[in-house]
């Protein structure tokens, strides 16, 4: 399988997922829960459940004022009730709350309150700021830890290469599962939550995880495949100084396909095992865990596709315009880098 030989494919559908999962997020755009924006959670649930329109409009018929932009959202059914709803309003203030309650618990057979939450719009914020610098923390520590880990291997890209790659990678990563949340909070009226931060966050460690193995065994090969000379020589203060020169024994591009062969069937492995713990968590899990878990999946599938078509191949291409050499043929010695 020549994966850096069809780099070129390869980047261009990466390319056209990112560009359609931008068009979504800005024509969709996040549908948001209480947990940011603050407001009231109501869930019922029923042995007979009434139809979703006829939730609407009892509750858009409460005397209850401002009572507009209200979410009504269908549930699972478990062993003991067929199914239920939840209904997202504004804060709700105990006589409010008390009126949304007998209104929804009176619609169907066998209704009962499971859970009543609500959030003030201060906490809404304060969980979105720190959501913004737990990812932005998590990326700038990525891009140091690559960067140090990489530090041997200067040629043909730098150790802060690799590490600016993952970030790119993950941005790939998280753009997808977001797509498909704005896809759902559309079709289905799911919403943003904490678990929703929770998952993207999930995704971040196991993508990051899977794209560093592969460039691992890239930095090992590296090492294996190259030859180093030596060369002293005294500055303008008559201080010797020590010169590296790195000359590849084999063409970088084969050298990193190589590396993404040795590690794909372990990629492979690592994220199948990874899904069916996820598909299991998704059919048994509940309503509350289903939108996290799905989540996590196109996450998944998404972070093991840029670990092992998008990360390396941007990597040769990135080497191939920086150095201007040839990527798949043998680096002679006017080619070869000098650290």
């Amino acid at each position: 399988m020549n994966i850096i030989g069809h780099k070129t494919l390869f980047l261009s559908i990466t390319a056209i997922v990112v560009v359609i999962s931008v068009a979504i997020l800005v024509g969709l755009g996040l549908r948001l829960g209480i947990d940011f924006t603050g407001g009231s959670l109501t869930e019922v649930a029923y042995t007979e459940v009434p139809e979703q329109t006829e939730v609407q409009e009892t509750i858009n018929g409460l005397e209850i004022e401002n009572l507009n932009d209200v979410s009504v959202r269908a549930t699972a059914g478990t062993e003991t009730v067929t199914g239920g709803y939840i209904v997202r309003t504004r804060d709700l203030n105990e006589s409010e709350r008390q009126m949304v309650t007998d209104a929804l618990v009176s619609l169907g057979n066998g209704g009962e309150m499971v859970r009543f939450t609500t959030i003030g719009p201060v906490i809404g914020q304060e969980l979105a700021d720190k959501a913004v610098w737990a990812i932005g923390a998590i990326a700038l520590i990525i891009v140091l830890y690559v960067a140090i880990a990489f530090s041997g291997v200067g040629y043909p890209v730098s150790s802060w290469v690799y590490g600016g790659i993952t970030i790119v990678s993950l941005l790939h990563d998280v753009l997808v599962p977001t797509a498909a949340m704005a896809l759902l909070g559309w079709f289905m009226g799911a919403e943003v939550d904490v678990l929703f931060v929770t998952a993207i966050l999930a995704v971040l460690g196991y993508s990051v995880n899977d794209t560093i193995v592969v460039f691992d065994r890239v930095r090992e090969n590296l090492k294996k495949f190259r030859t180093e000379q030596v060369t002293e020589h005294k500055d303008v203060t008559g201080v010797i100084q020590k010169e590296t020169t790195y000359t590849l024994t084999k063409p970088f591009g084969e050298i990193v396909n190589d590396s993404v062969l040795q590690t794909f069937t372990r990629s492979i492995n690592t994220s199948l095992t990874t899904l069916l713990a996820l598909a299991a968590l998704y059919t048994f899990g509940g309503s509350t865990t289903e939108i996290f878990a799905l989540i996590l999946m196109i996450g998944v599938l998404a972070g093991t596709y840029s670990s092992i078509f998008f990360a390396n191949p941007l990597l040769v291409w990135y080497a191939e315009r920086v150095n201007k050499l040839d990527t798949m043929t043998p680096v002679n010695e006017e080619g070869a880098a000098t650290k």
